[in-house]
């Protein structure tokens, strides 16, 4: 039942995926993989219709609105990442000590950046993935918060401080952020 103070949005679901929604939990197979995500919120009604995903919040209200929208952007974030996947390249930058890279266990490890003795670490978030060549670092997954939340935490292990940006530009640069991979 719809009524005319509700916002709704209809999202459509590939071929190739399988949505689940059950007590605000929703769960999307596809050929990637599966995610699964909870939206707590009382104020949306979600349902599988057809080839879409229902979503509705009561009210026109500024509140219900952002609601129906962030879920809209979760959920297309959700498809897109068991269908295509998320891939995030970091190029490796180093000026004077060259930089050794390796990916251990659930993180990775940076060693000799600016010639320190001790390496430096970053947590790789969830089921990402990171694959690690002489110049580049790609990070891949289906999650694209845990890919991009591990692209993060391998750029601010290696920030700068206390030195000149201008001078030292040692670091982990993004390349390219893309949806595929």
């Amino acid at each position: 039942m719809i009524e005319e103070n509700m916002i709704k949005k209809e999202i459509r679901i590939p071929e190739t995926v399988e949505v689940k929604i059950a007590d605000g939990r929703i769960l999307v197979s596809g050929p990637k993989g599966e995610l699964e995500k909870n939206f707590g919120a009382s104020l949306l009604d979600m349902k599988v219709a057809n080839d879409s995903v229902v979503v509705q919040a009561k009210g026109k209200k500024r509140k219900a609105k952002a609601f129906v929208g962030t879920f809209e952007s979760h959920l297309k974030n959700m498809l897109a990442g068991v269908t295509d996947g998320f891939v995030y390249k970091l190029k490796i930058n180093y000026s004077h000590f060259p930089v050794k890279v390796s990916a251990r266990e659930n993180s990775v490890f940076i060693d000799n950046f600016l010639g320190e003795r001790y390496p430096r670490k970053a947590r790789i978030v969830g089921d990402t993935k990171v694959g690690i060549t002489k110049e580049f670092v790609e990070v891949s997954g289906i999650d694209k918060e845990a890919v991009g939340q591990t692209a993060a935490n391998i750029r601010s292990a290696t920030k700068i401080r206390n030195r000149d940006r201008r001078v030292f530009k040692d670091g982990f640069y993004l390349v390219k952020g893309r949806r595929g991979g």
